[in-house]
């Protein structure tokens, strides 16, 4: 099991016994509010390990917090990002409880994902999509370097495209 740890937070690789805990984060209104129209289908999602793909679970001190979820957006097979070059990682995150928010946990899960992205030095840039109306997700990918791309849409979601190429990732780290 990969272990990758920055200050208290680590990333650890998630599995079926992460089942129970996902559809419980869920069903949080927090986590529903950020992605209302996806179904994660976790049973069949944790049991299968493709190699675009990786699905982690955030700890604080062995406490699950978060998940995070890294894929190759070339290579993943519903092609969600459309025709996209190779060297490009895709990046979804959120905090599973209410009151795990607002204390430095996404910044640091985030941190910890764009170091595991950026290790390979094929990975030119990570995007992100989050939704056209949450502004405090834009102001944090901002924070951590990303800009603005474009507006999306994705399936039912109108998101915001926010890239951030190696460079910039280099210049802020």
């Amino acid at each position: 099991m990969q272990h990758q740890k920055n200050s208290m937070i680590a990333l650890r690789t998630a599995t079926m016994d992460d089942l129970a805990l996902l559809r419980y984060w869920d069903e949080q209104p927090h986590v529903i509010a950020a992605d209302p129209n996806d179904d994660w289908g976790w049973e069949t999602e944790l049991g299968h390990q493709p190699v675009w793909r990786e699905q982690l679970i955030a700890e604080l001190e062995d406490r699950p917090i978060g998940f995070v979820q890294i894929i190759d957006p070339a290579l993943e097979d519903t092609h969600y990002w459309g025709d996209v070059p190779s060297g490009l990682r895709a990046i979804d995150i959120w905090i599973g409880e209410q009151r795990d928010l607002g204390k430095g946990y996404g910044t640091q899960m985030m941190r910890l994902a764009l170091a595991r992205c950026f290790s390979t030095t094929e990975v030119s840039a990570v995007l992100i999509d989050p939704f056209c109306s949450n502004l405090r997700a834009h102001r944090f990918y901002e924070r951590l370097g990303f800009l603005f791309v474009e507006k999306r849409r994705f399936g039912e979601d109108e998101c915001f495209v926010y890239r951030l190429d190696r460079h910039r990732y280099c210049d802020a780290s």
